[in-house]
């Protein structure tokens, strides 16, 4: 047997010159092997594209047959996560050490120029770039699903009143439809912002070698093309020093986990005993253990707490990174990531449970309206009608028209009871003579008027909100296909005949 062909047990060919001895016991429970597992579960497929990938391009610059070429594209698909887990003694507990050894004691004879003029730095590198990106791909389906939701629910519910709040006090008249239509803008806004990471970090790091670049004339967009990457990332430093993708994409995750935890607040409060505006079904719900008249909507505070997470973990990869060297470190590459998975699932968890509440949350429409009803909303109207029908000063119109709310309170008048008397009575005090005070009250505190008044474009009135979900639905189609297409892009990196090193042979 040819001595490069040992099977990888104990009399194993070591793999460096360097030292002579292994990892450790101690470094391979808390630091390698936890690492290896995880690469084993999660990045293999890429490593193996990217393998592949480099086979192809040793096969065009004639440093291996197409026999060659194709034995080892074998042995590549060949590989299994037990395997090399099994392996891992003889490797030290490395994913692109276990590739390799698992290949070349599997060849009919040995190849010498595989694996010439290499790297561990941009593999890691590329990999890890190739799974970040699928898993944003998988993370941006989930976003939109989530915002189509909440658009359809906006939708039915666009017409029915409920007090606005503003400093915990009921403000405005708006609509169910109205706030969740501020959510979908909230989601379009994020998945913008992840689609413009996504093609910002579409930029392939093969090709770098350690830092400095390689000796031989690699086809780095070749490459590029064959993992799905869009571009070649154009400098070798930064294609094995760079990893501010993954801060990029938790920074996006935790600015909408801010978000999402204000909107989810907002549910949490209408939900309660003491406003009664929405209620979720059973299934969605929990108990008192103690309290048995008690209905509990955990699910909501399950939301707001994951949210917290996206946060974390992407301080977690800011602190990783900072004054660190601008070079190829494990400090940077493993240790600063190690949450981007943890931010992944929090960030697709969050999505999935807060697009079942929309699901199937129910507004109670009738109590909402009588909590507009029991509140003079109608304050700005009426301080609008004075200043526009009567001509007083905006300023005193505000004046006259809080005054004119404090009285008819006093008086145990409902909004709905006008008084004209009482509100011109108002204005004299203050020096302003009304000539129509009841064509000024006319509707100023009527519910159902209050929220068709708003004119403006992006307003609380139904037809208004129905012309954003319309803007809105177009714009989710047309980020829906944009994702669609770098879901291809993902894919076309991994597995088909586009991988078999003869047929990418130019």
């Amino acid at each position: 047997m040819h001595p490069d062909h040992d099977t990888g047990g104990s009399n194993a060919l070591p793999l460096s010159g360097r030292i002579g001895k292994g990892p450790s016991d101690l470094l391979r429970e808390e630091v390698l092997d936890p690492q290896f597992r995880y690469e084993a579960e999660h990045l293999l497929p890429h490593y193996i594209a990217i393998e592949k990938a480099l086979v192809a391009e040793y096969l065009r610059m004639e440093l291996v047959t197409a026999g060659q070429a194709a034995e080892l594209d074998g042995l590549l698909d060949s590989v299994t996560r037990e395997e090399l887990l099994a392996g891992r003694e003889a490797n030290m507990s490395d994913i692109a050490f276990a590739l390799e050894r698992h290949v070349e004691t599997r060849l009919s004879e040995p190849v010498a120029a595989w694996h010439v003029d290499r790297s561990r730095n941009d593999l890691q590198a590329c990999a890890q770039l190739m799974s970040g990106r699928q898993r944003l791909v998988s993370a941006a389906e989930a976003l939109l699903a989530f915002g189509r939701a909440a658009g359809r629910l906006a939708g039915r519910y666009a017409d029915d009143p409920m007090p606005g709040y503003t400093h915990l006090q009921a403000a405005q008249i708006i609509s169910p439809g109205f706030y969740l239509a501020a959510l979908s803008e909230q989601v379009l806004h994020t998945a913008r912002r992840l689609l413009a990471t996504y093609d910002g970090i579409d930029a392939c790091p093969l090709g770098a070698g350690a830092m400095s670049g390689q000796e031989l004339a690699w086809d780095r967009g070749r490459l590029a093309a064959l993992l799905g990457f869009r571009r070649v990332q154009p400098v070798a430093l930064t294609s094995v020093a760079y990893r501010g993708w993954v801060l990029e994409i938790t920074a996006e995750f935790s600015v909408f986990g801010v978000a999402l935890s204000r909107f989810t607040t907002d549910l949490m409060a209408w939900g309660s005993s003491a406003y009664g505006y929405l209620d979720l079904p059973d299934e969605l719900s929990g108990i008192s253990s103690a309290m048995p008249q008690k209905k509990n909507f955990p699910v909501l505070e399950r939301i707001r707490g994951k949210s917290a997470h996206l946060s974390s973990a992407h301080m977690d990869a800011v602190l990783g990174q900072r004054n660190t060297p601008f070079s190829n470190s494990v400090e940077v590459s493993k240790e600063a990531g190690s949450q981007l998975s943890f931010a992944f699932e929090t960030f697709e968890s969050v999505l999935r449970l807060s697009t079942a509440v929309l699901e199937h949350v129910r507004f109670d429409t009738k109590r909402m309206n009588e909590a507009c009803e029991r509140e003079f909303l109608g304050g700005f109207a009426l301080a609008n009608a004075l200043t526009l029908r009567e001509g007083v000063p905006w300023r005193r119109a505000q004046v006259i028209s809080g005054r004119y709310i404090v009285a008819a309170m006093e008086a145990g008048l409902a909004p709905a009871q006008t008084d004209a008397g009482l509100l011109k009575r108002t204005a004299a005090e203050l020096g302003f003579e009304l000539t129509a005070p009841e064509s000024v009250l006319t509707g100023t505190f009527d519910v159902r008027h209050a929220l068709n008044a708003p004119r403006s474009e992006g307003s609380a009135r139904p037809e208004a909100v129905a012309a954003v979900l319309r803007a809105q639905e177009k714009e989710f189609e047309r980020l829906g296909e944009e994702w669609a297409a770098r879901a291809r892009s993902t894919r076309s990196g991994h597995g088909g005949e586009e991988h078999d090193s003869a047929a990418v042979l130019a």
